[in-house]
């Protein structure tokens, strides 16, 4: 079904937590300022928000199911225990973000970055990631068992007790990740980058499948020379 929205799209306006509850319907936000503003716990389903600029904007508890999300800025934002079950997310920035014990039931998230972002205790099943930086994201103890990963950045991210069992790694990193605990038993790890793996971690990757150029480069990280 086509989504509704209440009339026409607000566009390019500051908007605080009185001008967002005076909204009713279904709302389109384009090219909005939501910096600093405090709309926790409101019912924002099925909206849509489009170039708005929301740094350190406070959404933790909102309802924020199947809302749309292009190429907005907001590093900092805090969606803590948010419900983001079905959220669309393609070229956004939320760098250091906070969605600890959030919903991202079916979420998307395409192109974006989440560099420093907080996944604590999210409930993230089906949570789908593409061409996303997550860069010394907290993602401990998530699951991407059997899921195809691509071009995701995991560079000096805490994935400790992480599920990788038999996931497909394509042009992926895990250079300097923290894997301690980590499953990676019939894994395809081909596509990532291992650069940085100590001899503690490379033992992690019992049961996976490294290239001959990988498993050189995992030796020389320890001293070892392949001729």
């Amino acid at each position: 079904m086509k989504d509704v929205f209440a009339g026409e799209p607000v566009r390019d306006r500051t908007l605080s937590r009185s001008d967002i509850e005076a909204l009713t319907g279904r709302q389109a936000l384009v090219g909005c300022d939501l910096e600093d503003a405090d709309v926790s716990g409101l019912d924002l389903s099925g909206w849509s928000f489009e170039q708005c600029t929301m740094r350190r904007v406070d959404l933790a508890g909102a309802r924020l199911d199947s809302t749309v999300w292009r190429s907005c800025r907001g590093p900092f934002a805090n969606f803590t225990g948010a419900d983001l079950s079905e959220a669309a997310f393609t070229a956004c920035d939320f760098n250091n973000a906070s969605l600890k014990r959030s919903a991202l039931e079916a979420a998307r998230f395409v192109n974006c970055k989440l560099t420093g972002a907080d996944f604590t205790d999210a409930r993230a099943v089906e949570l789908h990631l593409e061409e996303t930086l997550l860069i010394s994201a907290k993602l401990a103890g998530r699951s991407f068992r059997k899921m195809t990963l691509v071009r995701l950045d995991f560079s000096q991210a805490d994935l400790r007790k992480c599920d990788f069992r038999m996931a497909t790694f394509d042009a992926c990193s895990l250079r300097e990740a923290l894997v301690d605990g980590a499953r990676f038993e019939q894994a395809d790890l081909r596509g990532a980058d291992l650069g940085g793996v100590q001899l503690g971690d490379a033992a992690r990757f019992r049961g996976a499948v490294i290239s001959p150029e990988q498993a050189s480069q995992l030796l020389s990280e320890i001293g070892l020379k392949v001729r």
